[in-house]
């Protein structure tokens, strides 16, 4: 029935065709999201009709009113974001021009010259592409897409071929869709507005920050070694092995000391871990920028402008994805699609718990906003404190949508021919995705 949904909105040209730069790839993922969608709402239509043949008269009133609520909570949704998103950009607008985030760039500089070989020293390039992961490590969205694009047109000066993928092309785009993520700010920021919806009192949000780190660390990783893998870049460096080190030794010393709480305990003290490094980094950033003579005060509100932006733009995306998801859930369509993978699963000889967040990472490789409506649908469905509610959270934000990345970044630079950047994004999304799930089973189930 997906199929076919999806077929006959390709044949039925359903999106509009729009004047994209020579070479984009945006009309692609147009195409797959706008089959997506319309697939979500056609096979939830005749499923209904089936049901209400079968004498299930009250389903195009819950289909209805499934609808108008879905409506609501996703206006809700976003306009609980605009607070948080406020607060986050303000601070890391006091942090830039407290020159941290620069300093941050310049830390990571070292590891970025060994992956990026075929760079020559000095060039704007390498300093773009250090400023683009620094900002998506801090979950600064809004600055390192701007940042990326240009890393891109200035690794497009050293391309040899214009329309092939260079080495550096590759290797940035592959990593980018697969990046570290410290502070997953929008999925704590809808974690909070779920909770106060469902009526928790002292909820924390910020307890998946740990599980959420070490799941895109495992994404990272997995992207880099395909890469270098198809490139043969020598991964046993110096400056490679002391951050792969440093981080896994970390992480591992950090679960050696929780595995053995229960696991309401464990979740607080990983809340508590992640507030305090939240907490941290704000502290930090006030105190560099008042340590600079920055007028803290003005930086924050100049940056807290920028939030309400962003939390008002995904409005429009985080409705139509949560309606069309509604249709699916309310005529049981979601249920047969669960249903029929846990009981593969369960065959298997493995636990299912897991099964219902399935929908979010598959849709992530394909559309940020697709997979947050996903995730909310379980945070509704399950609870935003349930095993499956932070397990979405997880996933949500430990995975990448690459084909949005490479379409957009491709097709800047009119790239046509991308070699293995998807195949190897996808590699590194897949590995994620089952990486998101085990820590997610050692965390809290």
């Amino acid at each position: 029935l997906f199929l076919l949904g999806g077929i006959v909105a390709g044949c039925r040209g359903a999106w509009p065709a729009r004047a994209y730069p020579r070479g984009s790839a945006h009309p692609h993922l147009a195409m797959i999201l706008n089959a997506i969608w319309v697939a979500f709402i056609l096979v939830g239509f005749v499923v209904a009709v089936v049901k209400l043949l079968q004498g299930d008269v009250a389903i195009f009133t819950k289909v209805l009113t499934g609808l108008f609520d879905t409506a609501k909570t996703g206006f809700d949704i976003s306009l609980g974001l605009v607070g948080v998103m406020s607060l986050w950009l303000g601070i890391m607008k006091v942090g830039e021009q407290a020159g941290m985030i620069d300093l941050f760039a310049r830390a990571m500089n070292p590891l970025f010259r060994r992956l990026f070989p075929e760079i020559p020293p000095k060039h704007p390039a390498g300093g773009s592409i250090v400023m683009n992961f620094s900002a998506n490590m801090l979950g600064l969205d809004n600055a390192a897409t701007p940042l990326g694009l240009k890393a891109m047109r200035e690794l497009q000066e050293l391309n040899p071929v214009k329309d092939v993928a260079s080495n550096p092309m590759f290797m940035f785009l592959v990593l980018n869709t697969a990046g570290i993520t410290l502070i997953p700010t929008s999925v704590i920021a809808i974690r909070q507005t779920m909770a106060v919806e469902q009526g928790l009192v002292g909820f924390n949000a910020a307890d998946i920050f740990l599980p959420t780190l070490i799941g895109t660390f495992i994404s990272f990783v997995a992207g880099l070694v395909a890469v270098a893998w198809v490139q043969k870049i020598k991964l046993l460096q110096w400056p490679l092995l002391l951050f792969f080190g440093g981080f896994a030794g970390a992480m591992g010393l950090l679960y050696l000391g929780l595995r053995g709480l229960p696991p309401a305990q464990m979740a607080q003290t990983i809340g508590l871990l992640g507030s305090g490094v939240i907490f941290g980094v704000i502290v930090l950033f006030v105190a560099a920028g008042a340590w600079r003579r920055v007028n803290c005060y003005e930086a924050f509100v100049e940056g807290a402008k920028e939030g309400f932006g962003v939390a008002i733009q995904i409005v429009p995306y985080l409705i139509a994805i949560l309606v069309a998801i509604s249709v699916f859930r309310t005529t049981g369509c979601m249920d047969y699609l669960v249903g029929g993978i846990g009981a593969v699963v369960v065959a298997l000889g493995m636990n299912a718990d897991f099964v219902p967040t399935l929908p979010v990472g598959l849709m992530k490789t394909l559309s940020g906003s697709g997979a947050r409506g996903l995730m909310v649908d379980v945070m509704k469905t399950f609870g935003v404190d349930s095993f499956q509610g932070r397990l979405a959270a997880i996933i949500q934000g430990s995975t990448e949508t690459t084909f949005y990345v490479l379409a957009v970044y491709f097709g800047s630079v009119n790239i046509r021919k991308t070699r293995y950047a998807l195949t190897c994004g996808l590699f590194a999304d897949f590995v994620g995705l089952v990486g998101a799930i085990l820590v997610g089973y050692a965390f809290y189930h």
